[in-house]
């Protein structure tokens, strides 16, 4: 049941954009997700973590022939649990199924990852009782970037996460890896145009802050509980105009010392530990 929008707020000036750091992407951190049905994960956090979170069909897991640990035995052991086929496999055969990614041993061959349409946000928010959460991630190229975010969101009680289709990383084998396998229960919604979906979020009860440097308001001044989306800009031009014109108000983080701006996955973590702050005490 989505609730009223619960207090009023000034709609966002003319501000500079911000910024994050800017980030190279690493061997195998790929940001665009299968173009296929099935994807291949990597490491033993994403592979362990698909396992429990039981929403892949797996087709077969692949482990090195050269290597014997604890953590290789006990993806070994779910997956026999589950019964599902294990394998043995040469380095040079997981080094090239990773796409030079660190496997730490470990590949799966599996389906690809579970996003939804964000048509089916609203079944969600038609079932709910109480107050929701929802990160948006806007134009996040770097599959680090919103692995962490990802992991960050579900830490900090975000219910549903928003990434937008074109222009941005997408929920491939490389984010899970960069999420420690978080991004495997989290879930995810894939927006064609955010602005719409933002417009009609705020007309069936919804507030929507965008976090930018130059904001026009403090994040540790806002008022972060009720039904909320929170809008992450992107690492190198912030939140794109468009977007930025649907937000009822920008937040900015306080800055002090010799830099001027924050990564976009730690701005956005202290803002979703702020809102969660924020919300247990309501």
């Amino acid at each position: 049941m989505v609730q009223s929008r619960k207090h009023k707020s000034p709609k966002p000036k003319s501000h500079k954009q911000g910024s994050a750091g800017k980030q190279q992407r690493s061997k195998g951190q790929t940001g665009k997700s299968s173009s296929g049905k099935k994807d291949v994960l990597y490491g033993f956090h994403s592979v362990y973590e698909a396992l429990r979170a039981g929403r892949r069909q797996f087709e077969s897991i692949l482990l090195s022939d050269k290597r014997s640990d604890p953590r290789v035995e006990k993806v070994a052991k779910l997956a026999a649990e589950k019964g599902i086929p294990v394998e043995n496999a040469s380095l040079e055969t997981l080094e090239r199924l990773a796409f030079g990614g660190n496997h730490q041993g470990i590949c799966a061959r599996v389906s690809a990852f579970p996003a939804r349409g964000v048509a089916d946000i609203w079944s969600e928010l038609r079932k709910r009782e109480t107050p929701f959460f929802i990160l948006i991630v806007e134009s996040i190229e770097d599959p680090h970037n919103l692995g962490a975010l990802i992991r960050t969101a579900l830490c900090a009680d975000v219910d549903y996460i928003v990434i937008p289709k074109d222009r941005s990383a997408l929920p491939s084998a490389g984010v899970s890896r960069s999420s420690a396998g978080a991004m495997e229960h989290a879930d995810i919604f894939l927006a064609t145009n955010l602005s719409s979906l933002m417009r009609d979020l705020k007309e069936k009860g919804t507030w929507i802050s965008g976090l930018d440097a130059g904001g026009d308001k403090g994040l540790f001044e806002a008022d972060l509980t009720g039904n909320l989306a929170l809008v992450v800009g992107g690492e190198h031009k912030g939140i794109r105009p468009g977007v930025r014109k649907e937000c009822d108000f920008i937040l900015s983080i306080p800055i002090s010392g010799k830099v001027n701006s924050l990564n976009a996955s730690v701005a956005g973590g202290i803002a979703m530990y702020e809102a969660q702050r924020q919300r247990l005490m309501k």
